[in-house]
C-alpha cells in the first residue's frame, strides 16, 4: 500500500495517506472474517450432506447440502436491497457494522446445530434458515466495504485501492480451508464428524469481536458526509436505483455485461474447481485443501496487479478479457486436472463403456422431501459421483433401467451390484498419491485462480465509478450479488444436476462457458469504461 498518496483533496475534507490506507486495512479485515463465516458452509457443503440430509443417496443428499449451500448465495440481492437502501439513508460505516453482527451470530449458531439424526427434517431446515441470514448480511456487506474503500481513495489510485478488498472473498475462504483442514487433521475422523467440525464455526467468535471493534474506530466516507449536509442524500433510493432512466439501465448493463460474467468464473476457478477435484477425481481432502489452498496464496497478489492495471488501461478490457479466456480454455483445463490429479480414472473411462438404459429419468436441482428419487435417478446419481462418464440410452425392455459396465450388465437399482461391476472392471476408488502430478496440477490451478483475478480485482471499481454517490451502495450492490450469488452461487450445485443427467463429468462445464461468454459480449458492445470517472468532483 505504500504507492497510495500521501494526501488528497475532496470537496469536504483532506484525507491523509495514513488515514487511506488505515480504512483500506480496517475495511478488509472486517470483509475477509466475513467471507471466511460465508464460505465454512461451502467448504464443508459435501460433508454437510451426511450430517443433514437424509441418508440412502449420496448424490441426492449432496444436491440437498448444495440446496442449502445455494439458498446463501439466492438470498443476497434481498440483502442487497436491504442494506444499500440502509447505506444510502443512513451511512456507509453503520450499515457495515451491522452485516459483519448478523452474520457472526449465524455462523456461530451453525456450530450448534442439532444434526438429522437428532431433529430430522428439522436439521436441514434450520440450516438453509441459517444460510439465509449468511445471505442476507453479505448482501450488504461488500456494497458497504467497496463503497467505503472508494469513496476514501484517490481518483487515480481507486483500482487499486479498492482491490485490496478484492482480495478478501479469497482470503476468507482460505482462512477457511487452513482451519477445517487443521481441524480434520488434528483428530481422527470419528471425532471430526462427531463434533470436530463445529470448530471452525465456534472460532467466528473471536473474529466477530475483533470486527467489529475495528469498525467501531471507523469514520463516515467524506462523501457521504458531504451529502449529508448538503441534505443531497436519495430519500428513495430503491426508486431511484432500479426505476429511473438511465440508472436501471445501467443496473442492468452492471449485471449482464459485467458481474454475472466475473461471478462464474470466480465460483468456477476456486470452489467448483475443488468440489471437482474432490467428488470426481477422488483426491482425499487434505492434499485437495493443500493443492486449492497454494494456489490462493499464489495467485492472490494478481488481483492487486489487475486492480492497479486498470488504472492504467480500464477496468473494462480487463474484466472482458478475463471472462473470454476463462471460456475458451476451461475444458482443457478441467481435462488436464483429471489427467495429471487421476490418470487412472482418465484411463478407466477411456476403457470401459458403459451405458445407461432407462425410463423415468429426472432432471433434480433443489433437492427435499418432495423428491422422487427413480432406479434411473440412483443409478444415474452414483455414476455421476463416481466420476464416470456414461451413455445414455432410451428404454428397449420392460426394466426401469439397465446399466452395462463394460461387460456387466445390472438390471434395476442395487448399489451393491453397481459397486461389485465397478470393482471386476477396475475401477480406481481414490486418487494414488503417487500418481498426481503436482505440480502440473497447481499450475492449471493457479491459472484459473489468475481468471478469477483479473475478473474480480477491477469489479469494485468499476461498480463504484458506474454509480452516482447519492444511490451507489443500493445500485453497484444488487447486480453484484445477483451475478455472484445468482449466477455464481448457483454454479456448484447446477453443474452438479448436470453432470448426473448428461453423463458426463465434464458437462458441467457449459455453465460457466455460456454466462461468461454472454457478458463478453455484452460487455464489449454496450458497457462503457469508467476509470476516468472522478467521484470526489462529481455534482450531488
Amino acid at each position: 500500500m505504500a504507492e497510495l498518496d500521501a494526501t488528497y483533496a475532496t470537496d469536504s475534507r483532506v484525507v491523509s495517506g495514513s488515514e487511506e490506507r488505515r480504512v483500506i486495512v480496517a475495511s478488509s479485515v472486517g470483509t475477509v472474517f466475513e467471507w471466511y463465516d460465508f464460505y465454512l458452509y461451502a467448504i464443508l457443503a459435501p460433508f454437510f450432506a451426511a450430517l443433514f440430509f437424509p441418508p440412502g443417496n449420496a448424490t441426492a443428499a449432496l444436491l440437498g447440502a448444495f440446496g442449502a449451500y445455494a439458498a446463501g448465495f439466492l438470498i443476497r440481492p434481498f440483502g442487497a436491497l436491504i442494506f444499500g437502501r440502509i447505506g444510502d439513508l443512513v451511512g456507509r460505516k453503520y450499515t457495515f457494522l451491522v452485516t459483519i453482527v448478523v452474520m457472526g451470530i449465524s455462523t456461530v449458531l451453525v456450530g450448534f446445530m442439532p444434526t438429522y439424526a437428532t431433529v430430522g427434517f428439522a436439521a436441514p431446515l434450520i440450516l438453509v434458515l441459517l444460510r439465509l441470514a449468511q445471505g442476507l448480511a453479505l448482501g450488504g456487506e461488500y456494497g458497504g466495504a467497496a463503497t467505503y474503500v472508494a469513496e476514501h481513495a484517490a481518483d487515480h489510485k481507486r483500482g487499486y485501492a479498492t482491490s485490496w478488498i478484492q482480495t478478501t472473498a479469497t482470503l476468507g475462504m482460505l482462512m477457511a480451508l487452513i482451519v477445517i483442514a487443521a481441524c480434520r487433521y488434528g483428530m481422527e475422523a470419528k471425532q471430526f464428524t462427531e463434533w470436530g467440525w463445529r470448530i471452525p464455526f465456534w472460532f467466528s467468535v473471536p473474529l466477530l469481536i475483533i470486527s467489529i471493534y475495528i469498525r467501531l474506530k471507523l469514520q463516515e466516507s467524506p462523501i457521504f458526509q458531504r451529502m449529508k449536509s448538503q441534505g443531497k442524500r436519495s430519500k428513495q433510493p430503491l426508486i431511484d436505483s432500479f426505476f429511473k432512466y438511465p440508472n436501471n439501465k445501467y443496473v442492468a448493463l452492471a449485471l449482464l455485461g459485467a458481474t454475472a460474467g466475473q461471478g462464474v468464473v470466480w465460483y468456477t476457478g476456486q470452489f467448483y474447481a475443488l468440489f471437482f477435484i474432490q467428488i470426481y477425481l477422488k483426491l482425499d481432502y487434505i492434499p485437495t485443501y493443500i493443492l486449492i489452498g497454494l494456489s490462493l496464496i499464489l495467485a492472490t497478489p494478481f488481483f492487486l496487479v489487475f486492480g492497479a492495471l486498470s488504472d492504467r488501461i480500464g477496468r473494462k478490457k480487463i474484466i472482458l478479457a478475463g471472462c473470454l479466456i476463462a471460456a475458451l480454455t476451461y475444458f482443457p483445463l478441467f481435462r488436464g486436472l483429471t489427467h495429471y490429479i487421476n490418470p487412472d480414472l482418465e484411463a478407466y473411462q477411456k476403457n470401459t463403456p458403459i451405458t445407461v438404459t432407462a425410463t423415468d429419468c429426472n432432471f433434480h436441482i433443489f433437492i427435499g422431501p418432495w423428491s422422487r428419487q427413480t432406479p434411473c435417478d440412483k443409478a444415474k446419481d452414483f455414476l455421476g459421483k463416481s466420476g464416470l462418464t456414461f451413455t445414455s440410452l432410451p428404454a428397449a425392455t420392460g426394466d426401469d433401467v439397465v446399466t452395462k459396465i463394460g461387460n456387466i450388465e445390472i438390471k434395476g437399482w442395487d448399489e451393491t451390484k453397481f459397486k461389485d461391476a465397478l470393482k471386476q472392471t477396475g475401477y480406481p476408488p481414490k486418487a494414488d498419491l503417487n500418481k498426481v502430478n503436482w505440480v502440473m496440477a497447481e499450475l492449471i490451478l493457479v491459472i484459473m485462480v489468475i481468471y478469477v483475478t483479473m475478473v474480480y480485482g477491477p469489479i469494485a471499481a468499476f461498480l463504484v465509478e458506474l454509480f452516482p454517490a447519492r444511490i451507489r451502495y443500493t445500485s453497484m450492490s444488487l447486480p453484484y450479488h445477483i451475478g455472484n450469488g445468482w449466477f455464481g452461487g448457483m454454479l456448484p450445485l447446477l453443474a452438479t444436476a448436470m453432470v448426473a443427467t448428461a453423463g458426463d463429468i465434464y458437462y458441467g462445464l457449459w455453465y460457466p462457458i455460456v454466462v461468461a461468454l454472454m457478458t463478453f459480449v455484452i460487455g464489449s458492445l454496450f458497457v462503457h469504461e469508467t476509470k476516468d470517472v472522478r467521484i470526489h468532483q462529481e455534482q450531488l
